[in-house]
């Protein structure tokens, strides 16, 4: 999410309610579970006065599997709650002979035949007419993410936090599910975990032996914040280059510590609008994301601020870019193509 300093109301204030204890006490209904599904129209109209995310359950009544993933995954009480607090869910029986609106479009089922899908059902799926299919929307209607098949529990968490956090604005979805399970399924991660700096150690050493800096920003309550701390920032594959190029920070934006930088010092929390220390404010001008990765140079001056999760992948082209000062004489678009073409040539040697 973007923060400018109006917060959006639907970032994950209780991320980890999904693998930890119950959140709703209902008992669940066999037809439902424990979702609270709104029909399609409901739904639109909901986002239009708070932007959440759709998650559409397209069934049929005659699926097994449909009536399986209600009666589990969409029983279980925590991943219910969060689905209820973060998602605007539609239960949509994909072959209804209902007239639906969809984005001011008509849609209907005047086909012929044995089991014949809404048009609806064929627009949101295409030609994978699988069922259960969960389709996720975000907000503004300008992604979809397309799964088929029966999700359970640990299937879908990464999902559902893929497109609640954003993840999906820079990182393709596998290597997220890969992030993901590397920083909440791993009973080892904690152990591998690269160390990160206070804002005012990292500024001490930088005080003695300036270096370029890393702050990653992020809370403690934001899942893909520490997604970028276990699995992005810890890699083996550059750790090494990591901790000898630059001072790697791990900035809780909602701590009320006091800290110096740029001679002034900065404590608390700003105001209700923008509930965060005001060194944020003074780091990113304001307008940030979370999570966010923040480059600055040798001198503390901001080179580039990296919204949302990043990839393993992306992240060392990141480090390689700045560390190596290629930023002072190529665009990044233009070193990432070297870089590409750099690691496929050495993929190539390999295969020799």
């Amino acid at each position: 999410m973007t923060f400018s300093p109006r917060i959006c109301c639907w970032i994950c204030v209780l991320a980890l309610a999904s693998m930890q204890g119950p959140a709703v006490a209902q008992q669940p209904s066999p037809e439902s579970g424990l979702v609270k599904w709104l029909t399609l129209e409901e739904a639109q109209d909901a986002v239009k006065k708070a932007p959440k995310p759709l998650l559409i359950d397209f069934y049929t009544s005659w699926c097994g599997w449909c009536k399986r993933m209600m009666q589990t995954t969409y029983s279980n009480p925590s991943l219910a709650g969060y689905i209820n607090t973060w998602y605007y869910p539609v239960k949509f029986d994909a072959e209804t002979r209902d007239t639906v609106f969809y984005r001011d479009t008509m849609y209907v089922n005047n086909s012929e035949g044995r089991r014949p899908p809404h048009d609806f059902t064929i627009k949101m799926l295409g030609s994978k007419l699988s069922y259960p299919s969960t389709v996720f929307v975000t907000p503004d209607y300008q992604y979809a993410l397309n799964t088929t098949g029966y999700l359970d529990e640990q299937t879908i968490e990464p999902l559902l936090v893929y497109v609640v956090e954003n993840g999906y604005r820079a990182a393709q979805y596998e290597d997220f599910k890969a992030a993901f399970a590397t920083t909440f399924r791993d009973s080892l991660s904690a152990g591998r975990m690269i160390r990160m700096l206070s804002l005012s150690e990292a500024l001490e050493k930088h005080r003695r032996m300036p270096k370029k800096m890393i702050i990653g920003m992020g809370t403690d309550w934001c899942l893909t914040c520490r997604m970028n701390r276990v699995s992005t920032y810890s890699d083996s594959a550059y750790r090494d280059y990591l901790e000898d190029n630059f001072y790697l920070v791990d900035l809780n934006v909602q701590s009320p510590d006091t800290v110096e930088y740029d001679g002034i010092r900065f404590g608390g929390i700003e105001s209700q609008q923008f509930p965060f220390n005001p060194v944020v404010r003074k780091l990113t001008g304001g307008t940030f994301s979370l999570p966010s990765t923040l480059i600055l140079d040798e001198e503390l001056k901001r080179l580039d601020l990296a919204p949302y999760f990043i990839a393993t992948g992306r992240f060392e082209v990141i480090l390689h870019y700045f560390g190596d000062d290629a930023y002072k004489d190529t665009t990044f678009q233009e070193f990432l193509v070297e870089w590409n073409e750099g690691e496929m040539r050495d993929s190539q040697a390999g295969d020799q």
